[in-house]
C-alpha cells in the first residue's frame, strides 16, 4: 500500500512497511510518537516538488474540487503501477480510478495515518526542515483564500473609485471652462450663447468662426443643424458685440481646445468605467447603471464592504445628513440616497418612488453580495431582478389606475344604504322616489297637503314647517298676509295675556315717571324680540304692532 501526502511543497508517496499494524487503529498513533518508530511504519517513495507558488495554488484549488492536476496524475503513473493508493479524500480516489486505473482505499486507519504522517514530517522527508515549510504554508494559504474570495487582478474595484472620482471631477471643470468660453466670447458675439446651447458644440462653433464676420464664409453643417447655422449666420450680421483684438481671439481658441479635450478624455474614461464595472459588477450594472453603480462602490469603500451593508442602508447611501437631521428633529427619513439617479426609480411616479426604490435596494444588497462574492460572472441574476421590478411597478401603476376609476382622488367610492336596492343588482325593488315641489311651499303648507295627500311621505316636514309658521305669526302684523287671518284668529288668547303683560309695564314706568328706567326696559324688549325673531325686519314689526296696540288701549 501507497499513502499519498500533499504537503505545500508537493506530493509525497510513502510505502507502508506493516501493514498489518492499520488494522489497530487505537494503537497507531503511538507507532508515530518519535521519527525512529515512525520510519518502521512508513517509508518516503517519491516526492513531487512544486516548481512556484502558481503551481501549487493550481494543485490545491484542483485537489479541493476533488480533481487530480496534470503533474500529479505523471507522478502516480509512473511510482503506481500495480499498488494499492491510500487517499484522504474518497472523491479524489473516485477520480484517480476512474482515470488511471489504480486502486484507492480510504478509511479510519488511513486518516489515522495521514495525522501521523503529517506529526512527524519533517523527520521523514529529508531535505525540507520546519521553517521552511512555514512561509510555504503560510503563502500558500493565502493564495488559496485570495482565489476562493476571486481577489483576482479583474476584480480590484479600486479602479472603479478612482475612476468614477474622476469622472464626477471632470464634469465641474467642463462646465467652469465652457461657461468661461461662453463669458469670454460673448463680448464679441454675445447671441451665440442663445443660439447654441450645448457647451460642445458652442467651443467648436467658436473655434471654427474666429471673428463673427467670418461666419457668412464658413459652412457650419458638419457641427450644427440647417437651422441652427442659417440662424448664426443672420445674427452675426446683426451683432452688437464687441470687436477683440487677435491676442484675445487666439486665448479663446485655446480654452476652446482645453474644453474639446477635456470632453473628449471624459467620453474614453466613460467607456472605461463602463467595461471595468460590467467585469466587476455585472448584476449591480445591470439593475441600478454604470454611474449609480460606480457612486455606491465608490461611497461604501469596497464592492466587499458594500456587500456587508444591508438593503436599508444601500437604499439611504449618500443621503446621510438628511437621516441624520430627520432623527435629530423627529420627522420623516430620507426614502433614498444615491438609488434615486437609478433609471427605474427615475420612471415611477412621485408617489411610487418610495416603494420603488426599497424594492430596488433590496435587490441591489443581493446583486452586490453576488458580484462580490459568488462564483459566476455573469448578469443573469441582475437581469431577471430587473425585470421583476419592472413589472412591480407596472401593477402599481395598474392598481392605482383601477383604484381611481371610482374617484378622483384614488379611493374606492363609498356607496350608501338604500333598504330598496337589491343586492348584486342595479334595479330597484320599489319605485324610484319622486320629488315633491309641494314641500318647499312654507305659506299655506297644510293646505297643500291636505289637498295632494302627501302627508304619509313627509311628516317630519310638516312639523318643523307649523313650528316655524307659529313663530312667524307673533311677529307677523294682521295686515301683512290676508291668507293667515284664521291662524291669527285662532292665536287671541296667548296675544291678549302678551297684552296684560305689557299694560303693567306701562302702567308701572308712568308710576316711576323715570325716563332712564323705560329706555332700559326699551332696550331689554328689543334684545328680547331680536332674540325670538332672529331678524331686525322682525323686530321693526313687533314696534309697530306695539305702537297700534297702544292706540287701541
Amino acid at each position: 500500500m501507497i499513502l499519498l501526502f500533499e504537503t505545500p511543497a508537493g506530493f509525497a508517496l510513502f510505502k507502508v512497511l506493516d501493514e498489518g499494524k492499520l488494522s489497530k487503529v487505537e494503537d497507531l498513533s503511538k507507532e508515530f510518537a518519535s521519527p525512529d518508530s515512525a520510519r518502521q511504519v512508513v517509508k518516503l517513495r517519491a516526492f513531487s516538488k512544486f516548481e512556484n507558488t502558481a503551481d501549487a495554488l493550481s494543485a490545491a484549488t484542483q485537489l479541493i474540487e476533488s480533481k487530480p492536476s496534470k503533474g500529479l496524475r505523471k507522478f502516480l503513473r509512473s511510482h503506481c503501477d500495480g499498488e494499492i493508493l491510500a487517499v484522504a479524500d474518497s472523491k479524489l480516489g473516485n477520480t484517480i480510478k476512474e482515470k488511471l486505473q489504480i486502486e484507492c482505499v480510504h478509511n479510519n486507519s488511513v486518516m489515522e495515518l495521514m495525522r501521523g504522517v503529517r506529526s512527524q514530517l519533517t523527520e521523514l522527508i529529508s531535505g525540507l526542515a520546519a521553517q521552511d515549510m512555514a512561509p510555504m504554508s503560510l503563502g500558500l494559504s493565502h493564495s488559496l483564500s485570495r482565489y476562493k474570495l476571486k481577489f483576482s487582478p479583474d476584480k480590484v474595484d479600486t479602479m472603479i473609485i478612482q475612476a468614477i472620482s474622476l469622472l464626477d471631477d471632470l464634469d465641474k471643470e467642463l462646465n467652469t471652462y465652457a461657461m468661461r468660453v461662453r463669458e469670454w466670447y460673448g463680448w464679441h458675439f454675445p447671441e451665440l450663447a442663445k443660439i447654441v446651447q450645448d457647451n460642445i458644440l458652442y467651443a467648436k462653433s467658436v473655434k471654427l468662426m474666429g471673428y463673427r464676420s467670418n461666419a457668412a464664409k464658413l459652412d457650419f453643417s458638419e457641427i450644427l443643424p440647417e437651422e441652427v447655422e442659417t440662424e448664426l449666420k443672420e445674427a452675426a450680421v446683426i451683432s452688437m458685440g464687441t470687436e477683440v483684438s487677435d491676442l484675445d481671439l487666439e486665448n479663446i481658441k485655446d480654452l476652446c481646445n482645453q474644453v474639446l479635450s477635456l470632453s473628449e478624455y471624459r467620453a474614453q474614461l466613460y467607456d472605461y468605467l463602463k467595461s471595468r464595472m460590467n467585469t466587476i459588477a455585472p448584476n449591480l450594472t445591470a439593475l441600478v447603471g454604470e454611474l449609480v453603480g460606480a457612486r455606491l462602490i465608490a461611497h461604501g469603500g469596497s464592492l466587499v464592504n458594500l456587500s456587508k451593508q444591508p438593503g436599508s442602508t444601500v437604499q439611504i447611501l449618500g443621503a446621510e445628513k438628511a437621516l441624520f437631521r430627520a432623527l435629530k428633529t423627529k420627522h420623516a427619513t430620507p426614502k433614498y440616497g444615491l438609488i434615486y439617479h437609478a433609471s427605474l426609480i427615475g420612471q415611477a411616479a412621485p408617489k411610487h418612488k418610495g416603494k420603488i426604490s426599497r424594492s430596488l435596494a433590496a435587490k441591489a444588497a443581493l446583486a452586490i453580495r453576488c458580484d462580490a462574492l459568488g462564483d459566476g460572472g455573469d448578469n443573469t441574476m441582475g437581469v431577471e431582478n430587473r425585470m421583476k421590478l419592472e413589472a412591480r411597478l407596472r401593477s402599481l401603476e395598474g392598481k392605482e389606475l383601477s383604484r381611481s376609476a371610482g374617484s378622483v382622488k384614488g379611493k374606492p367610492m363609498i356607496e350608501f344604504y338604500d333598504k330598496d336596492r337589491k343586492k348584486g343588482s342595479g334595479g330597484m325593488i320599489t319605485p324610484a322616489k319622486t320629488y315633491n315641489p309641494a314641500a318647499d311651499s312654507v305659506l299655506a303648507l297644510t293646505e297643500s297637503l291636505s289637498k295632494d295627500g302627501n302627508e304619509e311621505e313627509a311628516p317630519e316636514v310638516v312639523e318643523e314647517e307649523q313650528k316655524k309658521k307659529k313663530k312667524k305669526k307673533r311677529a307677523e302684523p294682521e295686515d301683512a298676509m290676508p291668507g293667515a287671518v284664521d291662524d291669527a284668529e285662532v292665536e287671541t288668547e296667548p296675544a291678549k295675556k302678551e297684552k296684560k303683560k305689557k299694560r303693567k309695564h306701562t302702567e308701572e314706568a308712568d308710576e316711576d315717571g323715570d325716563a332712564d328706567a323705560r329706555e332700559k326696559k326699551k332696550k331689554k324688549k328689543r334684545k328680547h324680540a331680536e332674540t325670538e325673531d332672529g331678524g331686525d325686519e322682525t323686530s321693526a314689526k313687533k314696534k309697530d304692532k306695539k305702537k297700534k296696540k297702544k292706540s287701541e288701549d
